[in-house]
């Protein structure tokens, strides 16, 4: 194999003492002669933060939209000197309600500058942050503040009411609320029943002086605790130092350096993706290090291009829901401009194609049609875009393709998870061969794979494929009060992802499967597939049933094998004449079973991404000798995948079919 982004460190290693073969030692090249470290004098991100307001305090920082009577103006700016002191102000609040270094504040409401304050006042005084969000289900936010044991939180405004009725069942914690904004006598009157305080944003800034003493830190000091939704049950406290979140941060710079352009106080960043992840929290903590301007959206997906349009960022960072949009967007504008254009346009992506295929960088590729051709879709997202990333999910690679072509930028796609700190292994923009793939270890660390022999995936043969497993500077140090999940995943040293991956021959990794029974769907949620089987087998109607669903669709599928009393005495009473064979056949048959599925859903409050959207009726049970079940009538998901394959795709492009 030659490897050419790649240096090996440490050799395979064979199975033994039931543990399995695990593959080579890996580090990308720009880390050969060691990780990336944090140097000394760097303790905390809040360094970060004061360093470019003291450089630049008169630099726009943060920034949104003027709302005025449902018109919306330009974006209106804080400089780094006026967040910097809001910061000092709201930590100093903190201190006066009986916060310590140490102790933890919650975070709750929609990104908009209150939220980055919040943050680097908790990161002044060593308190850490939680990120508190309702995706993680019901009560999520309640088991959070509990488990945490979070005393002070920040709520938007219009989260108020959703947070007041949680009090009766979090008050032995939580004892301050403050507002991103204003709130009512009500709601302050409700909060203090339950003896909790509650303050607008302005009062509590006047709780605090610019002139307090700000607590030492140290890197090995908590930052946050960000929780993710765990594969059963509870969601996990991801716990992340100082010391994971700069190297991550710093590792960003490293390579922006190496491959691309590192941002500079000219750069601006268009925040939409939810800082309660640990994605859009990194870089916007490398864009405040580097102190370029975040402008914020208006939390409406409707207006988000417009919002782009407006604020005309230079770096842009989505998820591959968000990309599928631009595409097709552009896609139909240029279809709707008639048959010369599409023509015209069609020839210049194809000769812009074929140089970034012969390995030419994006800005030599074609500049001339750059000008004349793709000036219109660079437009877009108005038109300074110079990198791009895309993550938490895969990017289909048609639309990886167009975007490198057309967005006149570079395009890198990466992959990561919370207990990694964001990303961990990320395509180089400029290179055009690791489309489709998530590219290399970024320098902070090492990455190996080890065989999954009972999904058939080997780490050692010719093409290596295995579980990816990772460890160095930017890893999470435990589940928060968890040892035991903590344990599970992290074998010595080496953080088990749980994700398989494939080297490819240039030493990129491509993600192929998932080693858990959990995936993700296309707009980023995790779906815990065991969980719900169990819930549906619960339908009286339904004897077994197994559920499918990938990163590249937004919805459920499932093949289910129907009781088949229960659906004969149905097709009696419809006079449907038909033998089990052809019932399971009959449309109406599977509308009847697909509604009582879902019925037995509500039922049992799942949510709506975990519905069902189409259901092939199977007349055969799943048996041993198709192999698709263990001994223990478990049943062998990619297996399952391979003989049902065609039946799949065919519900998909029926269920979208009736979407359309």
């Amino acid at each position: 194999m030659s490897m050419e982004y790649l240096v090996k460190v440490e050799e395979s290693r064979p199975a033994s003492d039931g543990k399995p073969a695990a593959g080579p030692v890996f580090r990308c090249i720009y880390a050969k002669d060691g990780l990336l470290e944090v140097p000394a004098g760097l303790e905390s991100p809040w360094k970060f933060f004061s360093d470019s307001a003291l450089k630049n305090p008169n630099n726009k920082m943060l920034g949104r939209r003027q709302l005025t009577d449902s018109k919306v103006g330009p974006y209106v700016w804080l400089t780094y000197k006026e967040v910097y002191d809001s910061a000092i102000r709201i930590g100093s609040s903190m201190r006066s309600r009986g916060l310590n270094p140490g102790d933890r504040c919650g975070i709750y409401g929609s990104n908009c500058p209150e939220w980055i304050t919040a943050m680097e006042a908790c990161n002044s005084q060593a308190i850490t942050y939680v990120p508190l969000y309702e995706t993680l289900g019901p009560n999520a936010v309640e088991f959070i503040i509990n488990h945490a044991e979070v005393s002070l939180a920040f709520v938007q405004e219009t989260k108020l009411s959703s947070i007041l009725p949680c009090l009766p069942n979090c008050n032995s914690y939580l004892k301050t609320i403050v507002s991103f904004g204003s709130v009512s006598s009500m709601q302050k009157k409700e909060a203090e029943e339950q003896g909790v305080s509650c303050f607008s944003w302005e009062e509590f800034c006047q709780l605090g002086s610019l002139d307090c003493e700000l607590p030492p830190k140290q890197k090995t000091d908590i930052c946050t605790i960000m929780y993710t939704s765990g594969t059963t049950g509870e969601p996990k406290g991801v716990i992340l130092t100082n010391g994971a979140i700069m190297a991550e941060v710093l590792s960003v710079d490293h390579l922006l350096f190496l491959t691309d352009r590192v941002a500079t106080e000219e750069d601006s960043y268009f925040s939409f993706l939810p800082l309660a992840h640990v994605y859009d929290q990194i870089i916007e903590t490398y864009c405040i290090y580097r102190g370029a301007s975040i402008g914020f959206w208006r939390g409406d997906v409707r207006y988000l291009i417009e919002d782009a349009q407006e604020l005309k960022p230079s770096i842009f960072c989505g998820v591959p829901r968000v990309y599928d949009r631009i595409y097709t967007g552009t896609m139909s504008k240029i279809s709707s401009g008639g048959a010369l254009r599409k023509k015209l346009f069609d020839l210049a992506y194809n000769y812009k194609l074929g140089n970034l295929e012969k390995g030419l960088p994006q800005a030599q590729a074609a500049p001339l049609l750059d000008r004349l051709v793709f000036e219109k879709t660079k437009q877009t997202l108005g038109g300074r875009v110079r990198i791009m990333l895309s993550g938490a999910a895969p990017l289909p690679r048609h639309v990886e393709e167009f975007l490198r072509v057309t967005s006149c930028s570079t395009l890198s796609q990466g992959y990561g998870l919370t207990e990694s700190c964001g990303g961990c292994l990320t395509s180089i923009g400029d290179v055009f061969p690791m489309v489709g793939t998530v590219g290399v270890p970024m320098t902070t660390i090492e990455v190996r794979l080890e065989s999954v022999p009972e999904m058939g995936y080997d780490a050692l043969s010719g093409l290596p494929q295995g579980e990816i497993c990772i460890r160095g500077n930017s890893l999470f140090s435990g589940y928060h009060k968890r040892d035991d999940l903590t344990k599970e995943v992290l074998i010595d040293g080496w953080f088990h992802t749980g994700d398989i991956g494939e080297l490819q021959p240039n030493g990129a990794m491509k993600i192929i499967d998932r080693k858990k029974n959990i995936f993700k769907l296309s707009q980023g949620e995790y779906v815990a597939v065991e969980n719900l089987e169990n819930t549906y087998t619960r339908c009286p109607l339904v004897s077994s049933i197994w559920i499918y669903g990938n990163s590249f669709e937004s919805f459920l599928v499932a093949v289910v094998i129907p009781e088949r009393q229960a659906l004969e005495d149905w097709a009696a009473t419809h006079n449907v004449t038909e033998d089990f064979k052809y019932l399971c056949k009959n449309l109406k048959a599977r509308k009847y079973i697909l509604d009582e599925l879902n019925s037995t859903g509500q039922k049992h409050k799942l949510r709506g991404f975990e519905m069902l959207k189409a259901i092939h009726l199977e007349p055969h049970p799943f048996d041993m000798e198709r192999d698709l079940i263990t001994p223990t009538f478990k049943l062998k998901r990619p297996q399952l995948l391979k003989y049902y394959k065609g039946c799949i795709d065919q519900l998909y492009s029926e269920a979208k079919g009736l979407k359309a």
